[in-house]
């Protein structure tokens, strides 16, 4: 991924490989993240810590930005997610099957850095088809 790409496409691509250390590079310190399902965090370290839960319960792991929508200092993604929970994440238990989840990550960014991001993510879906 270039440095000149959006931010949001490289922290998304980072964390699905697994990469945790970039988001020193494109995340403050004090980041605050808005997830659901109890996901959300109020640092660079608690993030890199929920994506390294994630990618080890699944390993297959995708972030696919479908599009971006970028204004002043904020990101927008429209995203869809895949992998295989192997392994209980957020609440949900692994089942071994194959999922498929809409997502919207909208970013404040800050000198460059993400500052505060929500996360929207049609977490009915996951559950409905792996439970």
């Amino acid at each position: 991924m270039e440095p000149s790409s959006p931010v949001v496409t490289r922290w998304l691509a980072a964390g699905d490989s697994g990469d945790v250390e970039v988001f020193d590079e494109l995340l403050h310190g004090d980041v605050v993240v808005h997830a659901p399902r109890g996901l959300s965090t109020k640092n660079l370290e608690a993030e890199k810590q929920v994506w390294r839960d994630a990618v080890a319960a699944i390993a297959d792991l995708r972030h696919e930005v479908q599009e971006i929508v970028a204004e002043g200092d904020v990101e927008m993604a429209r995203v869809v997610v895949t992998g295989t929970l192997l392994r209980e994440f957020a609440g949900v238990s692994g089942s071994g099957r194959f999922f498929r989840m809409d997502q919207a990550v909208i970013c404040h960014l800050d000198g460059g850095k993400i500052h505060e991001a929500w996360e929207i993510a049609d977490v009915g879906s996951l559950v409905d088809d792996i439970s």
